[in-house]
């Protein structure tokens, strides 16, 4: 495929290829991704829903584009099926993305990055650029539709690589779970939430769905840093979710008084103690001449020395 097109010692052509063929020697049964054939820089993708959210079953397809610099500067991510959690066709802000490219780092592959999205679509948009806030019930509705089929976008080649993977998700995504009007309704949080559950919704960081990894919490401002790398899978290194740590007043050790202040005063203490010997050794000094003067002057000096 590229091995004619493209140069093989270009640094991002040989990590494409190396992440090409770890994807189709370990394939995953959460998403799929694959470059085109007239261009290894565009991807495009299809991720499936996260177990117990309201995107469960669902298939949705998106598009990749890596920079040139690759890995060293980040890939960006649209989403081109309907979800309820991103708009469709815009470029995705999260911290995995270039919308943060101080975040990136280059340990991170297509790989990384499809778990980490997956992982982001349960936890709340709270604002951010290019997310969207639809009701459960509403989220439930384009994931059955999600699977009817796939999006239509670019050229045919670009079309029939979607067309394949969406056949492939199929095969691997069970269909959307059914849930009762009861369920449905002790879901809702609009009118039900407390306050300390408006207080869980702003931590910095959440833990989402059995087997994907902690991610930070995207806000309007991207607050989300995703920090130095969660515990790495076996297979490949998560995103780093940012823990921020916060001292919190208590009675700890780390509460205790300082010692430099006491170290400082015992020091004074003692430069005290020095200036007023050397006041004390000059005076005396002073007063020896002042004497030997007098003596001197006196005539007793002649006696002393004549005595000597």
């Amino acid at each position: 495929m590229a091995e004619d097109k493209y140069n093989l010692k270009n640094p991002a052509v040989k990590r494409i290829l190396q992440e090409v063929k770890e994807l189709q020697s370990n394939p995953s049964d959460d998403f799929m991704s694959l470059p085109l054939e007239e261009n290894i820089f565009e991807w495009q993708f299809a991720i499936r829903g996260p177990r117990d959210s309201e995107f469960e079953g669902g298939i949705y397809h998106g598009r990749i584009q890596l920079p040139a610099e690759y890995p060293f500067k980040p890939p960006s991510f649209m989403l081109l099926t309907p979800n309820g959690r991103f708009e469709t066709q815009t470029k995705i802000c999260l911290s995995i993305s270039n919308h943060h490219p101080e975040h990136w780092q280059p340990s991170w592959s297509v790989r990384t990055a499809l778990v980490a999205l997956i992982a982001f679509m349960p936890t709340s948009p709270n604002g951010a650029l290019g997310s969207l806030d639809y009701t459960k019930e509403e989220r439930r509705t384009l994931a059955v539709k999600s699977r009817e089929s796939p999006p239509k976008y670019g050229n045919p080649e670009c079309q029939k690589l979607i067309d394949e993977i969406h056949e492939y998700m199929l095969s691997k995504t069970p269909s959307v779970p059914q849930h009762s009007p009861s369920q449905s309704s002790e879901e809702h949080p609009t009118e039900t939430k407390t306050e300390t559950e408006a207080e869980a919704n702003q931590q910095d960081s959440v833990t989402v769905g059995a087997g994907y990894p902690r991610i930070p919490n995207p806000t309007l401002n991207e607050r989300v840093v995703e920090e130095p790398p969660v515990a790495a899978a076996k297979a490949y290194p998560y995103p780093v979710a940012t823990r921020l740590v916060r001292e919190i007043p208590g009675e700890g050790p780390s509460n205790q008084p300082l010692r430099r202040p006491e170290m400082r005063v015992q020091r004074s203490v003692v430069d005290d103690r020095l200036f007023t010997w050397a006041a004390v050794g000059l005076t005396i000094a002073i007063l020896v001449l002042l004497f030997k003067k007098f003596i001197k002057s006196s005539g007793h000096g002649a006696v002393f020395m004549d005595g000597s």
